[in-house]
């Protein structure tokens, strides 16, 4: 018979998930009646594949009815085009989201603003009230010249 561990097991990997699922602001979009991504498979558009990877399964979790398309479409390094998301609100408005260059962040706070409602904004004037960040940092500048060799 295998000894019991003297120690305390740490947290399961499905309460992990469903931390994150269901981690604040839960994404609750009324307004939102489908989204279509479209982004290159590898080797560039970094921030839609993050948004893909970190936010749309908590888009998901939390709207099951939304219609989710997601184009991973291949790319060569001659090729140029950027990625897109077009939005498709209830009301028959459809928005198409210039997410070139963004962050995963500021695609999802745009995509907030855009079809949360007037939850959303009274979220964000909370965490404004308590000190807190409403909308993702801005990117770190990068660096040119001889600072961008140095250390």
């Amino acid at each position: 018979m295998p000894r019991k561990p003297k120690t305390i097991p740490g947290p399961s990997r499905l309460s992990g998930i469903l931390a994150r699922l269901n981690q604040e602001p839960r994404p609750h979009l009324p307004n939102l009646k489908s989204l279509k991504l479209t982004y290159a498979f590898r080797n560039d558009h970094f921030g839609a594949r993050h948004f893909v990877k970190e936010d749309l399964p908590r888009i998901r979790y939390a709207n099951p009815a939304v219609d989710i398309q997601i184009n991973k479409l291949p790319k060569t390094k001659e090729e140029v085009w950027k990625p897109e998301m077009i939005v498709e609100l209830k009301n028959g408005t459809t928005l198409a989201l210039d997410i070139e260059g963004k962050w995963s962040s500021a695609i999802f706070h745009e995509l907030m603003d855009i079809s949360a409602g007037s939850w959303w904004q009274r979220w964000k004037n909370e965490q404004v009230a308590a000190g807190l960040p409403s909308t993702p940092p801005p990117p770190p500048q990068r660096k040119s010249g001889a600072a961008a060799v140095l250390p």
